[in-house]
């Protein structure tokens, strides 16, 4: 059986805030490592994305829902050791 992960494994987000309940996998079942913004159908949304771009976007995306730049840097940083990115 898959891990189940607290946090998609590519962008960071709590995936109990997925309101989609998790990316999917090829076969149609719930990811338990993704969400369904970075995983869809077995494939990443966003495949040619390098890990700084990920921050990036995702640190840009936590101060449009309004939090400081200084905790939407701490809240990327852990981002590279995210499952995605522990090979690259």
């Amino acid at each position: 059986m898959e891990k189940t992960y607290k946090n998609c494994q590519s962008c960071g987000m709590p995936l109990n805030k997925d309101k989609n309940g998790g990316g999917t996998n090829a076969d149609g079942t719930k990811s338990r490592m993704f969400c369904s913004k970075c995983f869809e159908n077995g494939n990443f949304t966003l495949p040619d994305i390098t890990v700084d771009e990920m921050k990036e976007l995702v640190k840009g995306k936590l101060k449009e829902f309004g939090f400081p730049g200084f905790l939407a840097g701490f809240f990327t940083k852990g981002i590279p050791k995210l499952e995605r990115w522990k090979n690259n």
